[in-house]
């Protein structure tokens, strides 16, 4: 945990010791899933000129509740909105001054957050966690994107959606995720009935921390087509509602009240109260709020149709803009402006992708392999990938499953579990490591080829995220998916794309396509496939696919996780 906000600043051609440019900027806040990034950006060529990054004081907590110590169940993710405040506060200062710049020339600012982190609040924007008498309820706090406790009512909600015939359901690919508003609201109407009377307001972490900025209660278009199940101008009703739970009848009129608004519009302007926070002038624009994945797509210059976005990190998104609608089972979702105005916007994904990678590192590599890599100055990553990259495919004699945390798409259930089939006593750490990452390619490949077969195809294929950086990782999926990979520049992705946001909604372009095109960055086939490799994975493909189906209704791995306990007599 730092107790101070961490600073760069972003080599822009000026020679050193020299005065920024003059020339109005904007500002990014990238709330992530362990810390929030500030990036300051240039508004005429999208210079970063400043980045300063704050880890969150309370993380996430996913064992014991912070403010009571008492034990979270199984599955649980919560964080405390007061440390997205404090990002607003310490980094946002801290990246003006890194870049060098007045706070003077800032025009606007726009923020994105993982998704689905729904949290409850009053009327006024408290969230209830700070309430009297709900400090010490979990269920008070912010559910983050991670949080999967909530899969029963997540079941409740595809089941009586399947016997409704609601005609919502197709456009989520069938089903509905337990880690979006619907389920985790229900879960807090049924496990804490009190804290939900008490909830005057459901809303996205995206657009609370809009409303703490500019004062304005608002709820924009891409949390709430993707995550709260918003159609055709409308949420589901109140008699669908009823039929899953009486008292959940009036979710919608209650609690999810508020303007929708477009991204890359202006929800307000800087309050003064939030200006005293930032440093920033008081009355610049604020944008409205965004997800971090669809933010993204941008700064990668990703936004016209055909053009998949793969943003690549713990977990990976896959988003998409398209001119057709179409209904591609186990999608995640797709959403008329969901990434950008005029177009249908898809997503995909997986719940597990660079934790794996650490799952590995951290629980499955013996420590002569750490003790190499502190010999060799590198990470165990770096070490565990230069290993593996010296195989030639299938020489491991593994194939896995990719869902030690799940399945997202296409399967949406996250009661799954990871598999790893040809352990012999000749198995090593870089085995499984490099098993896992091409189980993860096979995965992306497996969401390619589906929305191909909807009528949707990927054309082009962008990364995004930490895990761009990884040469093996990029290689392999190049090889798997045979595509070329084309990598956005920046490495502050999801801040970029809300700065682009940002100068749209101050006036600056006319809409988020000409601000993309002006601002964002990507280098063109970083990596291109091998034909021999990409020929030998088809194979290796092919048996993934087998694997997949045996397992894809899920009966063992689901028995597994309920894990009975026989008591044994003393």
């Amino acid at each position: 945990m730092t107790s101070r906000a961490a600073t760069s600043a972003r080599d822009d051609g000026r020679p050193a010791g020299a005065p920024p440019p003059s020339g109005p900027v904007v500002v990014g806040v990238d709330f992530g899933t362990l810390s929030g990034r500030a990036l300051v950006v240039r508004v005429a060529d999208g210079a970063e000129l400043g980045s300063a990054v704050l880890a969150y004081p309370h993380a996430v907590m996913e064992e014991t509740l912070a403010a009571s110590g008492a034990a979270l169940p199984p599955q649980w993710a919560l964080q405390d909105p007061e440390d997205y405040r404090e990002v607003l506060r310490r980094a946002v200062p801290e990246a003006i001054a890194a870049a060098g710049v007045s706070a003077a020339d800032v025009i606007g600012i726009a923020t994105d957050f993982t998704a689905s982190s729904p949290m409850p609040v009053k009327a006024d924007g408290t969230p209830l966690c700070e309430a009297d008498g709900f400090r010490d309820r979990p269920h008070a706090y912010v559910k983050l994107w991670k949080h999967h406790a909530a899969q029963g009512q997540a079941d409740r909600i595809n089941m009586v959606a399947r016997e409704r015939g609601e005609s919502w359901l197709a456009r989520y690919g069938g089903a509905i995720s337990s880690e979006w508003e619907f389920a985790k609201a229900l879960q807090l109407l049924e496990e804490d009935p009190e804290a939900y009377a008490a909830t005057d307001r459901w809303v996205e972490a995206a657009d609370w921390i809009v409303w703490q900025l500019c004062g304005m209660e608002t709820r924009n278009a891409c949390s709430a087509g993707y995550k709260a199940i918003h159609q055709d101008g409308r949420y589901p009703s109140t008699d669908y509602l009823r039929a899953v739970n009486p008292d959940f009848a009036g979710f919608v009129d209650e609690k999810l009240a508020g303007p929708l608004a477009a991204l890359g519009a202006r929800a307000g302007s800087l309050t003064a109260e939030a200006a005293a926070w930032t440093g920033l002038p008081e009355g610049i624009a604020v944008a409205v709020g965004n997800v971090d994945a669809h933010v993204t797509a941008p700064a990668a210059q990703s936004v016209g149709p055909g053009q998949m976005l793969a943003v690549m990190g713990t977990s990976t998104c896959h988003v998409m803009n398209a001119e057709q609608l179409a209904e591609i089972p186990g999608m995640c979702g797709v959403v008329d402006g969901g990434i950008a105005a005029g177009l249908w916007g898809y997503e995909a994904g997986q719940s597990g992708v660079g934790d794996l990678f650490g799952w590995v590192v951290d629980h499955a590599t013996p420590p002569r392999y750490h003790a190499e890599a502190a010999a060799l100055g590198v990470s165990v990553h770096e070490h565990l990938s230069a290993l593996a990259a010296q195989q030639d495919v299938g020489e491991h004699g593994l194939v896995a499953l990719d869902w030690l945390n799940g399945n997202r798409s296409l399967l949406v259930d996250h009661e799954l579990s990871g598999l790893l089939l040809g352990l012999t006593l000749q198995t090593r750490a870089p085995d499984i490591y490099r098993a896992l990452i091409e189980a993860t390619a096979f995965g992306t490949r497996k969401i390619i080829e589906a929305f191909a077969a909807g009528g949707v195809p990927v054309q082009e294929l962008f990364i995004a995220g930490g895990l761009a950086k990884n040469p093996l990782v990029m290689q392999i999926y190049a090889d798997v998916v045979r595509m070329p990979l084309h990598l956005l520049e920046s490495e502050h992705g999801p801040a970029l794309g809300a700065a682009i946001h940002a100068a749209v909604a101050a006036g600056a372009y006319a809409d988020v396509h000409a601000a993309s095109a002006a601002m964002g960055a990507v280098t063109r086939d970083a990596y291109t496939p091998d034909p021999a490799r990409a020929a030998a994975y088809d194979v290796l493909y092919q048996h993934y696919g087998e694997l997949h189906d045996a397992f894809a209704r899920g009966e063992l791995m689901h028995a597994l996780r309920r894990r009975p306990v026989v008591e044994v007599a003393a």
